[in-house]
């Protein structure tokens, strides 16, 4: 009696501690009950995305639209619970009989035969499904074996309809099973009213967007454009909350501005019958607004195609001369206001080449002088103001090399106003340590070019613009280390540079500043200070104001616009009958500069590749970068005085 008693009393124990532990556990779940609400939620509240959302529109810096949304209709299907695959081909069957689809691939032809004729049973043997039952084979491999005994022959006498079946029923088993399928993009009316008088079990009517471009062709290439995810980026975009059935900006400006232009998709509660109920709605992207002017860029386009075209017309030596390059900017800001490239096809027809501003490179010969002799005042190599005698240098197994023509005694600023390839050829000299006398050698080293290099990249030249637009490149630099080369160096007829490069120079002699250029980002960026004193910097601008008011580029820019600018003719070979040999030297002429000199308004650069060549019948030559300039700078100064 006495140990039955201990044992009530152990048993009594445990179930008053049983249902304290319950009482407590019950405690903890009532006071995190939200908690506990919100893990419900997870679990049973699931929530998709919309299919799409329009993108910001692109304006121009004075309010008009380039590029815009259009609104397009669209035929999706939403799963249905409880629907077998004999349902879904009726509902694809139904969608067959009114839309006009292109047939599918093979595969989804072979899967549909499959669903119409029993599986496929009697393509497979009865060793082979022995042979399954063992483990010995996989019901994959089954699959396969089904799918390359489908013949030719058995598609072939699938009807039309069934074709298209075919192609719809795939569509509508792709992706997650909640998720809308896109069966027809850009429906017309009449199939869109046909779909909603035929009531098809979940297939609806949704808007999808599509990229309208106001201007046709005007600026479209670095504009950029829109499309599906690429494969080989869709791990970057998937880490970034995107779905790889959203559309994208591709190329420039519209994928350079992607986290800007990209909509908000609308959000939708998938209820317990697959239904969707929207939470919230869609939203637009932001607008991306750019310094471009969209008048000025067509003008600017329109002067370099006649250019073209009357170079071709009526000059000897143009044949290999297609295109031309014009940048208008803002030079204290770094703002791009156009930007232009022209290429004529041989259908007569143009190609808008642009974007060849940031990936082709130019040699651009004595347009380089403004920064190139910016070592020789920084290196204290001449004094300022003073004269010397221009003339030829001959180095030691070189042949002689000269000015374009004998131009008397000058100084640093007569030196940029006359293009004096001498004066330059000195200060190389001077930068080695060296006196010149005739057949001397200089045994110029790596140090000396980095010297030049490094001056010409503190203006821009041999530097990234960090403009704002995907895929710039960088000119090239001359591997050889050489006496001679050095010296061409000095005078630009070694590396080659982009035209954005050039642009980004003339900005920094203008500014006193490098600054990175823009054709969409609000804010000015400076890069680095242009590594002269006032007295330097203001040097360069009067000798580079010479050169269009006197020396090589009269001609160029209306005086009265008090412009400042240097010009640049340089030698390049080309393969002219695609056999990989360089076998024709050809021309490019070159101008950059800004105006006016004091308060400084627009900036541009011209580069004119294979304007003309030497192998010609006459020696008579198209200056079409002069011609392109007076233009530009002409319609310019209208809107100046304005």
């Amino acid at each position: 009696m006495i140990k039955m008693k201990k044992k009530n009393k152990v048993g009594y124990i445990i179930v008053c501690l049983f249902f304290l532990i319950i009482l407590i556990r019950l405690f903890f779940i009532v006071k995190n009950k939200n908690t506990y609400i919100d893990l419900l939620k997870i679990k049973t509240d699931i929530t998709i995305n919309g299919l799409s959302a329009p993108r910001g529109r692109i304006i121009d810096a004075n309010g008009n639209i380039l590029v815009d949304n259009i609104g397009i209709n669209a035929i999706y299907y939403n799963k249905i619970k409880g629907l077998n695959i004999k349902d879904e081909l009726a509902i694809a069957t139904k969608i067959a009989e009114i839309v006009n689809i292109e047939n599918s691939n093979i595969d989804d032809l072979k899967q549909y035969w499959l669903i119409t004729n029993d599986d496929g049973k009697n393509l497979i043997t009865k060793e082979e499904y022995e042979l399954l039952e063992e483990r010995k084979i996989t019901t994959n491999d089954i699959k396969n074996k089904k799918y390359e005994r489908i013949t030719t022959e058995m598609l072939e006498k699938l009807s039309d309809i069934e074709k298209k079946t075919a192609t719809i029923y795939s569509l509508m088993n792709t992706g997650l099973s909640y998720q809308k399928k896109l069966i027809l993009d850009n429906a017309n009316e009449e199939i869109c009213a046909k779909i909603v008088e035929s009531n098809i079990p979940g297939v609806t009517i949704e808007m999808n967007w599509h990229r309208k471009y106001l201007y046709d062709d005007v600026a479209k290439s670095f504009l950029g454009r829109v499309g599906s995810i690429p494969k080989e980026e869709k791990d970057y975009y998937l880490k970034n909350g995107y779905e790889l059935t959203d559309i994208v900006g591709l190329s420039y400006l519209e994928k350079q501005y992607e986290n800007v232009l990209k909509g908000e998709k609308a959000l939708y509660k998938v209820n317990s019958d697959n239904t969707l109920t929207l939470i919230k709605e869609a939203t637009r992207g932001n607008d991306l607004i750019l310094s471009i002017d969209i008048d000025m860029q067509i003008k600017v386009e329109e002067i370099l195609r006649e250019k073209i075209l009357l170079g071709k017309k009526d000059y000897p030596n143009t044949e290999y001369y297609q295109e031309s390059y014009a940048l208008v900017s803002d030079p204290l800001s770094g703002k791009i206001l156009a930007f232009a490239g022209q290429r004529l096809n041989d259908d007569g027809t143009f190609t808008d080449v642009a974007t060849n501003n940031i990936t082709n490179t130019f040699t651009v010969g004595s347009a380089v002088k403004g920064a190139t002799i910016a070592v020789g005042y920084k290196y204290n190599l001449f004094k300022i103001g003073d004269y010397i005698t221009d003339s030829c240098v001959k180095l030691y197994l070189v042949p002689e090399k000269c000015s374009h023509k004998r131009l008397g005694r000058i100084n640093d600023l007569d030196a940029l106003a006359k293009s004096s390839n001498y004066f330059q050829f000195m200060i190389a000299i001077n930068l080695t340590g060296n006196k010149y006398h005739p057949n001397m050698v200089l045994n110029a080293t790596e140090e000396h070019f980095n010297i030049y290099r490094d001056t010409l990249a503190n203006f821009g030249l041999g530097a990234l613009t960090n403009i704002d637009l995907p895929g710039e490149v960088l000119g090239i630099k001359g591997e050889k280390i050489a006496d001679d080369l050095l010296l061409n160096l000095s005078i630009g007829q070694y590396d080659t540079y982009t035209p954005v490069e050039v642009l980004q120079y003339v900005n920094s002699i203008a500014s006193g500043k490098r600054m990175a250029l823009s054709l969409g980002s609000k804010e000015i960026n400076v890069l680095n200070d242009v590594d002269l004193n006032n007295e330097q910097i203001e040097r360069i601008r009067l000798g580079m104001n010479k050169v269009l008011l006197e020396g090589t580029g009269k001609g160029y820019v209306n005086r009265e616009l008090n412009p400042v600018g240097k010009t640049g003719t340089s030698e390049t070979f080309i393969d002219t009958n695609n056999d990989n040999v360089l076998d024709l030297a050809t021309i490019t002429s070159t101008f950059a500069g800004y105006f006016p000199k004091d308060n400084p308004k627009y900036s541009v650069v011209v580069i004119t590749p294979n304007i003309s060549h030497n192998n010609g019948k006459s020696d008579k030559m198209y200056f079409g970068a002069r011609r392109i300039t007076n233009e530009i700078t002409n319609y310019l100064k209208e809107k100046y005085n304005n």
